[in-house]
């Protein structure tokens, strides 16, 4: 079992980056593929990124391609989600993810 807990939302403008960061506790974190995932108001939690147990193997929504950069450092039982050109409708609770275990979420918000 893995616990999770997100940190570094906030608020920033369009245009602007932000990186969370994931701190897991518990069991082996290196044994788990990790992912983060979003939830906008009023809309059904969505797949943002995830990345393998190895860390060399990433995949991303195609909303965030290319602007999102997901990452793990398992020495530092911590996960990475790096924002650059974020969007209005990048606006959302982000939850970490591994296994069954969910972080308690960090909001983003993106202003026009």
């Amino acid at each position: 079992q893995v616990q999770l807990v997100e940190s570094g939302g906030g608020l920033v403008q369009a245009g602007g980056s932000l990186r969370l960061s994931c701190a897991a506790s518990g069991r082996t974190f290196s044994n788990y593929d990790l992912g983060w995932f979003r939830q906008a108001p009023g809309k059904e939690r969505e797949f943002v990124a995830r990345i393998l147990w190895s860390g060399g193997v990433t995949y991303y929504a195609d909303s965030v391609k290319g602007r999102f950069t997901i990452s793990r450092d398992n020495a530092k039982n911590t996960l990475y989600l790096q924002m650059n050109s974020l969007k209005p409708e990048d606006t959302a609770v982000y939850y970490c993810n591994g296994g069954s275990e969910w972080g308690q979420g960090t909001q983003v918000t993106v202003s026009s």
